[in-house]
Formats: C-alpha cells, structure tokens, sequence
C-alpha cells in the first residue's frame, strides 16, 4: 500500500540520506521534503532525486503552523519523520536561543499539526499514521568507562543541544501518553557518512587534511563516541516506522567504539596513502575542550534487535573509507559547503583555541 512521508529536515546530513534510501527501497512511495535550508541544509545533497517524482521539496520552518498545515491539506500523510533540527553543540553553545526555538517548539507544532490532522475522535487516530522522532544519545548525559545506554536511562542533558532534544523528546512521549498518538523515537550514536556538514569532526578532518590545515582537536581527544554509518541508521528508522511498537523508544548504536583523537589519526593515514604522503600527524592541535563535554557515549542497541531484527552492517574500518572516498569524489560539494559564512563561524569557533 502507498505511503506518504512527510521527512523535515531533509537537505540534511542524515535526512537526506534517508531520503535517497527510501527511493532505492520502496517504490511505491511519496516523499514531501520539507527543509527551510538554512547552513546545514543543502539541496545539492539531492541533486540526484529532484527529478524523482516520488520526491517533492519545499522550502519551509517547520515552527510555521501555516506552512505545515497546508501540507497536510495537499498530501495525505501517513508518516512524519522529524530531522529538522539544529544539531552542532559547538553552535548551541553560541546561541541556545535557536535550539530551542527550532528543536522544541517545531518539534511542539508538528506534533499539533500531526494531531489535529489525524485524529478521528476520542483518542482515535488514521490507521497507520505514524510520528516518528529522530533524537540522539547525548540525550542521556556522559558514561563512565563501562556500560552502555538503554532505553530506561535516566535523561541527563549536558549541553543547551542536548538539553533542546531532551525537551523535544519528553513533548512527544507526553502526546503519545496524553493524546494517544501514535509516536516512536529512536536515540542514535554519533552518525558519519556522505553528506556531512564539515563542521562534524569526520568531515572537517578530511576537508582540513586535503587543504593541509591544523586539525583542531578538543583537550586530549579521548572523547569517547559509538560510530553508526548513516546508511545503518536510515535502515534502523525506515524499519521503526514499518514495525516499531507505538509509544516506544529505540536505541540505535553502531558497535564502534572509539577515541576521538583515533578517528583523526585513521583519517589521516588514509587520506595520506590515497592523496598525499606529506599529510601525517604533525597538523593536530589540541585546543581547549568544550564545555560541558561529555566523555563517553556508548549504546545498547539489544532492544531494535531482538524486537525489530536491526543490527549495524558497516563496521568502522570499512565505513570510514567509504566515507573518505565519497569526500574525495566529491570535493566540489565540499568547496561549494566550506565557502562563505561557514569559514566565518569556522574562524570563530576554533581561531583562539
């Protein structure tokens, strides 16, 4: 049976990565890609679908009731999959203000919109409409050298990001508690893959080794992060919506384990063996941590695979190159995301550390 996704954020790293998914996956479906482009959202990402007609874009904030309405009007929506999100700790830092305005109350006005459009009475929803909210581990705070994350981890936000996503996630448990709405989220590790704005530490690694420049690294660099290939993650979300329980949360990790500053060094030494030898370690500096950093993040993904059959495919070693050699073919995507206001904010964030 067809169905139509309503993706926000979808210009994005990892929305638009789920997009290109669906259209490889499903044939029968519709697309409404809603992303109001600000820095991080690039339709370049989907220059390859936008004649797809399986795909429809439109330029929108996802906090303009008006705007999200009227789609609604136009489509018939089964699923809405919520990316759209400032999503840069650095940036959340900076500039709490937005995240907030952008991660809570979108997050708030698409839930409105979902349940007003959906509803047939009494608690009593569309059959098979679905809320699904894509969310993050950094939701539950920092581990120490042991354990891992689940599901019934106390939430403990450490950063105003964070913070906003925590916020956003207790709004839609509480829909689907007040309202009975249909809703699911899944928390993920730390994603990596094509289409990352090089503010992320993978990309801006490989954009800063090609361009021989220092390669800033927070404090030691022993900063701990659970690597998920965002195409693993993508399966993880389509497979939530089509079989996942309403109501509930799902961890969604990627059983690689690493250091920070490791994933710089294996970075280098790729990119040195496929594009230059002079590019070697001398180019890290370390600067000062972030503050509120959190140490290590580590997920338990047991319950997306004994309830739903998901396990990550694309083990670290192998993801990474994937990952460096789509960078590498793709440097004028690169150029065209790194030039203007980005080298401004880069300047900001890391000139005096």
């Amino acid at each position: 049976m067809s169905k139509t996704y309503l993706v926000t954020g979808g210009a994005g790293f990892i929305g638009s990565n789920f997009i290109h998914y669906l259209l490889k996956k499903h044939q029968d479906i519709l697309i409404v890609n809603v992303d109001k482009l600000t820095y991080a959202g690039n339709l370049e990402n989907l220059k390859s679908v936008m004649n797809d007609k399986r795909h429809v874009f439109v330029q929108a904030d996802i906090c303009d009731a008006q705007a999200m309405q009227k789609l609604f009007e136009l489509y018939t929506i089964d699923y809405v999959v919520n990316f759209a999100a400032e999503s840069h700790v650095d940036r959340s830092i900076t500039d709490p203000d937005v995240f907030v305005r952008t991660n809570v109350m979108g997050t708030l006005n698409l839930l409105n919109i979902a349940k007003a459009n959906w509803t047939m009475g009494d608690d009593a929803y569309r059959e098979g409409v679905k809320f699904q909210q894509v969310s993050t581990d950094e939701v539950y705070g920092s581990l120490g050298p042991e354990g891992f994350f689940t599901e019934a981890t106390p939430l403990d936000p450490h950063s105003p990001y964070s913070a906003s996503k925590t916020s956003a996630d207790l709004f839609v448990k509480a829909y689907a508690d007040t309202y009975k709405l249909p809703v699911t989220i899944t928390r993920c590790s730390n994603n990596y893959g094509p289409y990352q704005f090089p503010e992320k530490l993978i990309p801006l690694m490989i954009n800063n080794c090609l361009n021989k420049q220092s390669l800033p690294v927070y404090g030691d660099g022993m900063q701990i992060r659970d690597w998920l290939y965002v195409e693993d993650h993508c399966k993880a979300i389509d497979l939530v919506l089509q079989k996942g329980r309403a109501g509930e949360v799902y961890n969604v990790g990627g059983h690689n384990e690493q250091p920070n500053i490791a994933i710089v060094r294996s970075i280098i030494s790729y990119v040195s063996e496929k594009v230059d030898p002079s590019i070697d370690e001398s180019l890290i500096k370390h600067v000062t941590d972030r503050k509120g950093h959190d140490r290590r993040y580590g997920i338990d993904p047991s319950k997306i695979r004994e309830e739903l059959g998901w396990e990550p495919e694309t083990m670290f070693a192998e993801g990474i190159r994937k990952t460096i050699d789509w960078y590498l073919e793709n440097r004028q995507w690169m150029e065209h995301v790194t030039s203007g206001s980005y080298q401004n904010y880069y300047q900001e964030m890391y000139a005096n550390r």
